[in-house]
């Protein structure tokens, strides 16, 4: 990490000798060298752990390192030698400790006994679980005989399957489904989008379609950095001459070309391998124009091939057999102009056309997309857009075919499918009524935006976070951090400091938990955890580590000692045998979802593990018409909160580095993009840098433009030029969270419009500069 700034161009590929200096530097740094490289042998694979980072698909037959740069990072992260225990907190305030960076508080290593903050000193002051629990259950008693639902449960997409099923649990018998989650900053726009297209909340695309699909279309994913392990599918698709379309406004490296540093050719050679054939970058919430695009040069490629007689371009077949309002979706999609479309997208028509000619020749089709799509205010449409042009010629339900939306968090979809979701509909409230002998709430629970709106309005009372950063990860980063601290109750189960720990309510527990990695030994001995991929596929995963402490305790454990602290003694619920055998808890998730996990015992071990049903891989559609409905999508503007009327305003994207999972800050750097020892910058349009009258290595304050009676402003930001379409300015997350309006999310979906942000820059003062 440099210790002084440095923005050096790189155009090296991912992977190669840069990813093996890195994991190597890594497991160095944090002490993991021996621990980290023995758990890296066994990361992914059937009998070892899944890891810790994404959610990206598990293989049957894995490859002898099936782990990436960033998976190894993570897991060097949780098996740090570094600790952080009561004596650190004795000598540091947490009025000192908020002036840390991110990287600063977690880079001191793992938390190591249960603490309480004390207001006299303002410190955490360990405390033994005992008191720590009784303490948790009293003030939540109190706070649910006022209002039940002014309490927060909060998961944030790590926790197993078994630990998943009793936190919602824990939060029904409590009496909310306030159960917001890390997919509500993210993909919660699928979940909204394509039950109503495709009757599904999840994608459609094993590893195996990645064998037999003829072509790929990527929206809105940095695949080197979120999921690399794709890169491996990726390089054999571009080996058998497959074709991958890129569209997104950076030119990011993954998807530009990769080395794979498990072969010893590529590695002694320098040879790489180009993996997108086409790469469109896009204006900032340029997707629904371009998909207009592609849709509109499609029907019209139909339209000559039908009046000449000739094979149709469209898959007629299955437009009459098997969906529903295409008529519709035509005619809008007809109606679209080129001229509006060019504007929006910011690419050409020969652009979009010569890529609707890759999608048109292909007979199986992948669409990759991730928050590139769902993070913007028409996020829920720009999914549906994606749905429309695969229902076009058939690519759901063939192989080799369908639509992958990539997830973040290593289980943040498989929470969801075990009943984290603030949605009583999409939990199955009369399966846990029979099965537990109560009645559960049955008012809608609160998502994450709605959680800092009653956080704000003080209708929140109380947060649990079953992990995650949630205060940093959020928007509105002002109001929420002031209102948070009028909060009664804040408990936060976590591995590692972060700054959500220091912005404390009125009573504050922090209670450090085991990391997946970790050996996990309960009264029946060392336990299995189940966790489900973003391809829907549903594992076992087996701590191989020593754990950090013995005074850790496991997540389940955790929630099983707030329960039992909190609520009333009920003999249908037996929290304890469920802590001493997880075996039980996947018998319990077997009884209440029985479609899902049949012989859930069984099949979780198989390597590769079983897929939950999926009906439209069949092409049976769960929707109200019973077909696949095309979605008409009648604006092409991305973000209607914003027109363009204003050339001093751009628009900003929020991203990651390459030393970053989330919120979790690695280091300073960002190798792929040439950024060394800073995360103050905005990458910006060289035109626009001159248009503005500002220069490369200028410091300017980002302040939103948005006229709601609130200041958002991000200072001492640093002006680097850089390939981004004009108009565009790209910055990282979570620094700039601070510009994102609370109202500034999607419709339907409420995922905040992280990737569209209004923005105007202002030169800093000389003395700030």
């Amino acid at each position: 990490m440099s210790a002084v700034p440095e923005f050096k161009p790189n155009d090296h590929p991912s992977g190669g000798w840069g990813s093996v200096k890195a994991v190597t530097t890594y497991l160095i740094r944090e002490e993991a060298l021996v621990a980290g490289t023995k758990a890296l042998l066994v990361q992914n694979k059937p009998g070892g752990f899944s890891c810790v980072s994404c959610a990206w698909a598990k293989p049957s037959k894995p490859h002898l390192a099936e782990f990436c740069e960033n998976g190894a990072k993570a897991t060097a992260w949780e098996l740090t030698g570094k600790r952080m225990p009561a004596k650190f907190f004795e000598e540091h305030t947490l009025t000192e400790l908020e002036t840390w960076s991110d990287h600063e508080l977690e880079v001191g290593g793992r938390l190591t006994v249960p603490m309480r903050w004390d207001s006299a000193t303002n410190r955490y002051l360990e405390v033994s679980w005992e008191d720590a629990y009784a303490d948790i259950g009293v003030e939540l008693k109190k706070l649910r005989a006022e209002d039940p639902k002014s309490t927060v449960f909060y998961a944030s997409g790590r926790a197993s399957l078994e630990a998943s099923y009793m936190y919602q649990l824990l939060a029904r018998l409590y009496g909310n489904n306030n159960l917001p989650d890390s997919s509500n900053m993210c993909h919660e726009s699928t979940s909204v989008a394509l039950p109503l297209t495709i009757g599904v909340p999840v994608g459609t695309v094993t590893l195996d379609d990645f064998e037999q699909t003829d072509a790929m279309f990527f929206f809105g994913h940095n695949t080197g950095v979120n999921s690399p392990r794709m890169l491996h599918q990726l390089q054999d698709a571009r080996k058998r001459g497959v074709p991958i379309v890129t569209f997104n406004p950076l030119r990011e490296r993954g998807l530009v070309s990769f080395a794979n540093p498990q072969s010893p050719i590529e590695m002694l050679t320098l040879a790489e391998t180009k993996i997108s054939t086409q790469y469109h970058q896009l204006k900032i919430g340029g997707d629904i124009a371009v998909l207009t695009g592609m849709c509109k040069s499609l029907i019209a490629m139909d339209d000559i091939a039908r009046l000449a007689g000739i094979k149709r371009v469209l898959d007629v077949d299955f437009l009459a057999e098997h969906t529903s309002g295409f008529e519709m979706f035509a005619a809008t999609v007809r109606e679209a102009s080129w001229a509006g479309i060019e504007k929006e997208s910011g690419l050409t028509r020969d652009d979009i056309e010569q890529a609707t000619l890759v999608y048109a020749k292909a007979h199986a089709v992948i669409a990759v997309y991730g928050m590139g799509l769902t993070q913007h205010r028409k996020g829920v449409q720009n999914v549906q857009m994606l749905s429309n042009l695969l229902l076009l010629r058939g690519n759901i339900g063939r192989p080799g075919a369908g639509i992958c939306p990539v997830r973040g968090h290593s289980n943040v979809q498989g929470q969801r499918t075990v009943g984290i979701t603030e949605k009583p509909a999409l939990a199955p409230l009369d399966k846990l009524a029979a099965l537990y002998a109560f009645e559960p709430p049955r008012t809608k629970g609160l998502n994450t935006v709605e959680a800092c709106e009653g956080v704000i309005d003080g209708s929140v009372r109380a947060f649990i976070g079953l992990g995650g950063n949630f205060v940093r990860a959020v928007p509105e980063t002002e109001r929420v951090e002031a209102a948070w601290r009028r909060l009664r109750l804040t408990v936060n189960v976590a591995t590692k400091l972060n700054r959500s720990h220091l912005i404390h309510g009125e009573v504050s527990y922090l209670l450090p938990c085991l990391g997946r990695i970790e050996i996990d030994r309960q009264a029946s001995g060392e336990q299995t955890v189940a966790l489900e991929d973003s391809t829907g596929f549903i594992h076992a995963s087996k701590g191989v580590a020593e754990p950090a402490e013995s005074t850790l305790r496991s997540e389940a454990s955790i929630i099983a000692g707030i329960a039992q602290a909190t609520l009333a003694p009920n003999p249908m619920v037996p929290w304890q045998d469920w802590v001493a055998d997880y075996g039980r808890v996947r018998s319990a998730i077997e009884a209440t979802y029985p479609e899902i996990f049949r012989d859930f015992e069984q099949r979780f071990r198989i390597p590769g593990g079983f897929q939950r049903p999926i009906p439209a891989r069949e092409r049976i559609w769960k929707t109200s018409s019973g077909k696949a409905n095309f979605m008409v999508v009648k604006s092409l503007v991305a973000d209607p909160d914003a027109p363009e009327t204003d050339p001093d305003v751009l628009r900003l994207m929020t991203m990651r580095s390459d030393d970053q999972f989330n919120t979790t800050v690695y280091s300073l750097d960002d190798r792929f993009r040439g950024v060394y020892g800073t995360r103050k910058v905005l990458l910006m349009n060289r035109d626009d840098i001159d248009r503005l009258g500002l220069a490369e290595g200028a410091i300017v304050t980002a302040s939103t433009a948005v006229d709601d009676g609130h200041t958002r402003e991000v200072p001492g930001l640093r002006i680097t030029g850089f390939d981004i379409p004009a108009g565009c300015v790209a910055g990282y997350y979570p620094e700039c969270n601070p510009l994102i309006p609370l109202a500034h999310h999607a419709e339907q979906s409420k995922v905040p419009a992280a990737k569209s942000i209004p923005v105007r820059l202002r030169l800093a003062s000389p003395d700030f500069a």
